[in-house]
């Protein structure tokens, strides 16, 4: 595994966020507020109380970057055509008897519903199972969020049910749908099924 791996598909790219997209994170981010901010996670109160207070981008990168390094996430921006438009982050990643990780996912909303998530979701998969071998992998998803849901739903992802209060997100414990890919499940890959679903 390289946490620094590069993935191409057409105009789609992932690749490790880095200091220097500092500038336009937060463009993009602060013009897509009102879209993303209900879906984003926070700190309970008594994480606040404890001193866990969201990070800058600058810790959030260093943080990303050292737990890239001891194996347990990937942190990769989505480029649209080179531009910086969202992000995919492979987390909890785990070894030995478990193999298994999950995704969470944002895009700028001038560019959503292009295909490009389901893209990005599709390369990251393929990118756990083939070169991470993991064995599973999970979404999870407010089942209030249409638009996060679609992407899995594009690419055929199952889901398995319900997470109750699973994360703060937006001021409260949110329930959460949790969807989940296993290893196997696509021989010829996820992209390759995604890519075959557009052509029919």
């Amino acid at each position: 595994m390289t946490w620094q791996a590069k993935l191409f598909e057409g105009e789609v790219g992932l690749r490790p966020i880095r200091q220097r997209d500092a500038k336009v994170w937060r463009e993009v981010r602060q013009r897509n507020l009102a879209w993303l901010q209900q879906w984003e996670a926070t700190v309970p109160e008594e994480g606040l109380l404890s001193g866990d207070v969201p990070a800058t981008f600058s810790v959030m990168v260093r943080t990303l970057h050292r737990q890239a390094r001891l194996r347990k996430v990937l942190p990769w921006v989505v480029t649209y055509n080179g531009e910086l438009v969202g992000q995919v982050t492979v987390g909890g990643i785990s070894y030995g008897s478990m193999r298994s990780a999950y995704i969470g996912y944002w895009i700028d909303e001038k560019v959503a519903g292009r295909g490009i998530m389901p893209t990005a979701v599709a390369m990251a998969l393929d990118y756990c199972f083939e070169e991470l071998e993991l064995h599973r992998v999970e979404i999870h998803i407010r089942p209030e969020n249409t638009a996060s849901r679609r992407v899995v739903e594009k690419l055929g992802i199952p889901e398995e049910g319900l997470r109750r209060s699973y994360l703060h997100i937006d001021g409260d414990w949110r329930d959460h749908i949790c969807y989940a890919i296993v290893s196997g499940e696509r021989p010829q890959g996820v992209l390759s099924s995604w890519r075959a679903s557009q052509a029919r």
